[in-house]
């Protein structure tokens, strides 16, 4: 299979698992963000799920170099933590606070036509031009 029609079946199982998970809904994350105020503990199980499904695959995979479909597998050489990776976790965490909203689940409500989503995306796809265009 072509690797484009992979990833396309990925994302759209990844985006189902989103939707049908909660995780696109901003009330539902925030929820879970606040401990303080009616916490909704039901994403521990999402998490919990994802991290059962993930781990095995991991531990036996994690030191191969070549990917099932033949690709080299390419990781990050630069391991250190930096100003821009603490800003720019920061910036995601206060983001997610907010607003209850990351990329991934506001890429997949962008089909609820939610105003919330809209500017949401709006805003981070000028973040990221700005850090483009702006900060080297």
């Amino acid at each position: 299979m072509n690797d484009k029609i992979i990833s396309l079946i990925s994302g759209v199982i990844f985006g189902i698992g989103l939707v049908i998970s909660g995780m696109t809904n901003p009330e539902k994350v925030l929820g879970f963000l606040s401990i303080t105020h009616n916490w909704d503990a039901s994403l521990i199980f999402v998490m919990g799920g994802a991290i059962l499904a993930f781990a095995p695959f991991f531990f036996i995979l994690k030191n191969k170099e070549v990917s099932a479909l033949g690709a080299k597998i390419e990781l990050p050489e630069k391991q250190n933590i930096d100003n821009k990776l603490l800003i720019g976790s920061a910036l995601f965490g206060v983001g997610w606070g907010l607003v209850g909203l990351c990329p991934g689940p506001a890429i997949a409500a962008i089909a609820t036509f939610d105003p919330i989503v809209i500017v949401f995306l709006v805003s981070m796809a000028a973040g990221v031009l700005a850090k483009k265009n702006i900060i080297k």
